[in-house]
C-alpha cells in the first residue's frame, strides 16, 4: 500500500551525521536542505554516506533543496542558481526525483520578477525534465509582499498562476505548507483542494493565529498575532489535509520543518518534532492494517 510518509528536514551539510541519530524516533523520510549554496559539499560523496544509512532502513530521501535567490545571484546568492543545477544533476545519486527551494525574486513587485523567473526556471525545468526530476517551490514569503521582497515569488496563489503560465511544465510545482498561508490569514483548506494537483511535497509546519489580537490590534500593530508551530500544536486540521491529499492520489511525503516553534525549541526541539511525527501518523489513520480475506 502506498502511504503518505511522515518525515523531517535535515541540514544537508550534516545529514550523514544527524540522520543515524534520529532514525530510531520513527521518521519515514528525510528532506535535505542547503541555505543559499551547496558550497564545497561533494554531493555524490554525501549521497553515498547518507544512502548507506537510509537504504538499510528503507527510508527514502524525499527531496533535496537549496534556499536562496537564484534570480539575482547577488551577494551570498551568487552560487544559488549553480546549486540548483548541481542538485538536479545529483538527484539520482540521492535516490530522489524532487529538488526544491525558493524561486527567488527581482527588486520590485512580483510582476517585475516574472520575466527573469521564466528565463531561469524555463532552463532549469528543461534540465530537470531531461533527468526525470521535478522542481518544487516553497510557499514562504520570507517577509515579502506583492510589492517588495528579497527571496521568493511563490507565496501567493495569484503568483502561482503567473509562474505556471510563464513556465508551462509538468515538472514544476509547489512545496506547500499551511503555515505560510495562515500567516497571511489565508485559509489553507480550500486552497489545498484547488491546488493539490500542483503540490509535489508538503512541509509539516503549522501556525497558531491569535484572533483576539487581530481583532483588537490588527496585523500592523505592536503585538505578534501569528506563530509558526510544529504540527500538533497549531490550528490546522491535519486529518483534513491528509484526507484531501489522499483523495487526490498524492503519493509524496509530509516532512516536518522544525526549528520554528516558539515553545518546543532549543532543548525541546526533538520533543516537539517527535510529538509532531506521532501526531501526523495518527492523523493519517495510524499504522496500516490489512483487510481480512474472505
Amino acid at each position: 500500500m502506498q502511504n503518505i510518509r511522515i518525515g523531517t528536514l535535515v541540514n544537508g551539510g550534516t545529514a550523514d551525521k544527524i540522520i543515524p541519530q534520529i532514525i530510531p524516533h520513527g521518521f519515514e523520510s528525510f528532506a535535505l536542505t542547503f541555505w543559499q549554496s551547496t558550497g564545497t559539499t561533494d554531493l555524490y560523496e554525501l549521497a553515498k554516506r547518507v544512502r548507506a544509512t537510509v537504504d538499510e532502513h528503507n527510508i527514502p530521501i524525499s527531496a533535496i533543496g537549496v534556499f536562496g535567490n537564484p534570480l539575482t545571484g547577488a551577494g551570498d546568492n551568487a552560487d544559488t542558481l549553480a546549486s540548483w543545477e548541481r542538485l538536479i544533476d545529483a538527484a539520482e545519486a540521492f535516490g530522489t526525483k524532487l529538488i526544491n527551494g525558493f524561486t527567488g525574486r527581482m527588486p520590485g513587485s512580483i510582476d517585475e520578477s516574472m520575466p527573469r523567473f521564466a528565463e531561469v526556471f524555463g532552463e532549469l525545468a528543461k534540465r530537470a525534465e531531461s533527468r526525470g526530476v521535478r522542481l518544487a517551490f516553497e510557499n514562504c514569503d520570507m517577509g515579502g509582499t506583492w510589492s517588495h521582497g528579497d527571496w521568493n515569488v511563490a507565496h501567493n496563489p495569484t503568483a502561482w498562476e503567473m509562474m505556471f503560465n510563464a513556465v508551462p511544465s509538468d515538472s514544476i510545482g509547489l512545496q506547500w505548507e499551511p503555515c505560510h498561508q495562515m500567516v497571511s490569514l489565508i485559509d489553507p483548506i480550500p486552497q489545498l483542494r484547488k491546488w493539490v494537483g500542483k503540490i509535489f511535497n508538503v512541509h509539516g509546519k503549522d501556525a497558531t493565529i491569535a484572533w483576539d489580537i487581530v481583532k483588537e490590534y490588527g496585523i500592523h500593530g505592536p503585538r505578534e498575532f501569528v506563530w509558526h508551530r510544529t504540527p500538533g500544536f497549531g490550528d490546522t486540521n491535519w486529518t483534513d489535509i491528509i484526507s484531501i491529499l489522499r483523495q487526490a492520489g498524492y503519493a509524496g511525503s509530509i516532512d516536518i520543518e522544525g526549528w520554528h516553534d516558539p515553545v518546543y525549541k532549543n532543548e525541546l526541539e526533538m520533543t516537539g518534532q517527535v510529538h509532531g511525527l506521532n501526531y501526523l501518523k495518527r492523523c493519517r489513520g495510524g499504522d496500516f492494517v490489512p483487510n481480512p480475506i474472505g
